[in-house]
Order: structure tokens, then sequence, then C-alpha cells
């Protein structure tokens, strides 16, 4: 049995990551920056002797190429890698494209915010983190997590709060600190985890 490797990479910066826009479900690739972040993410990994036998990301391009960019770094362009909306972004619905600055006038700091870092209120037309929650971690538990459990080294590459719901789960945060907590893009999260599913050792790869 090899170590039960599990790593999770937010996704580059974004086009609309620079335009400080919702994103959302809406399918922005990665500016230079985020193409930058990606590539390093790889040589993170690679320095450390990683390598890896399964990858997941998003029904989004920029998790998409995240994961390519990360994988020609590693020598490993073949890695079978499945794809999923179960790992998209969270919904934000009507604020989709948004300026972040325009709903705070269109709505209020303190409504906006409401939606931004509340575990349980919706955006209009959207979903809450704990949408988003109860998304992603029947798909964690059906397909990533038995994949690692069996050794197959794993890596994700997926957006800020569908990884936030993994993050919970694994990190054992609850409703209340979960909303505080971020991921900067492109910073790969290197867990190992128990033969019961919980972390034997977690690392953060930042630059």
């Amino acid at each position: 049995m090899s170590d039960r490797l599990l790593v999770l990479v937010r996704h580059g910066q974004s086009e609309w990551n620079l335009k400080n826009l919702f994103t959302g479900w809406k399918d922005p690739d990665l500016t230079e920056q985020g193409v930058a972040e990606a590539k390093a993410a790889g040589a993170r990994l690679k320095a450390l002797g990683l390598t890896f036998d399964r990858g997941f990301t998003s029904a989004l391009t920029r998790a998409q190429n995240t994961m390519k960019l990360m994988l020609d770094e590693l020598g490993q362009i073949d890695l079978p890698v499945s794809r999923d909306q179960a790992l998209n972004e969270r919904d934000y619905g009507d604020l989709c494209g948004l300026n972040k600055d325009d709903a705070r006038k269109k709505w209020g700091e303190e409504q906006v915010h409401l939606w931004r870092r509340s575990y349980d209120v919706q955006p209009p037309g959207g979903e809450s983190l704990k949408d988003t929650v109860a998304r992603v971690l029947p798909y964690y538990n059906q397909e990533i997590l038995p994949a690692v459990l069996r050794g197959e080294r794993t890596l994700v590459a997926a957006h800020g709060n569908s990884l936030r719901a993994l993050v919970m789960v694994l990190d054992r945060l609850t409703p209340k600190t979960i909303p505080a907590m971020e991921l900067a893009t492109g910073v790969p999260l290197v867990y190992r985890l128990k033969a019961d599913s919980t972390v034997e050792t977690k690392q953060v790869l930042a630059g």
C-alpha cells in the first residue's frame, strides 16, 4: 500500500478574479499570472518528488487548465483525470458576472458580505456554502476518498468554495469557522490520510 496522498489545488488566477467579478459557474480562462501559478504548483509538487495515479477536476476551464499545466510540469500528461460538475465553484446565481464593488453599491456592504461569507445564506438564484458542501461531499465520499484509501495518489484541481467543502471535512472545521478560511490560487495542500480517512499530515506548499 502506497501512502494515502490527497493534494488539493485551487485553480490559478482567472480573468474574472483579476477583474474582481463574481464568477461561479461562468467559464473564464486563466490569466498569464494564473498560468504561471499553475505551473509553479506543478513544479513545487515535482520538487517534493510527488507523482500521481488519479486526477479529479471540475467541468470548468480554469480548473481543467490548471490540472493540465500541473501535469505538464510533473511529466504526467497522460494521467487519468475525471471531470465532474460536482466539483464546480459555488454558483453565485444573479451575482455572476457582477463586479464585487458594484454589488456592494447595489445591495450594501453588509448584505454582500453575508452572501459571500455566511455558511447558509444564498445569494439570489444561487448556492450558499452549505449548498456547495452538500453537492461536493457525496462526490468526494463516492469517488475521491475511495481512490485515496486504495493507495491511489490523488490530485484535485478545483475552486475556492468546492475545495473549502473538502477542507472543512479534512481539517474538521465548523459552519462557524469555515467561512473565514481562505484558499490562495495555485497553492497545493498536501494531505496524507490515515486508514480511517482522517488526516495524518497536512502541508501547505506556498511559494
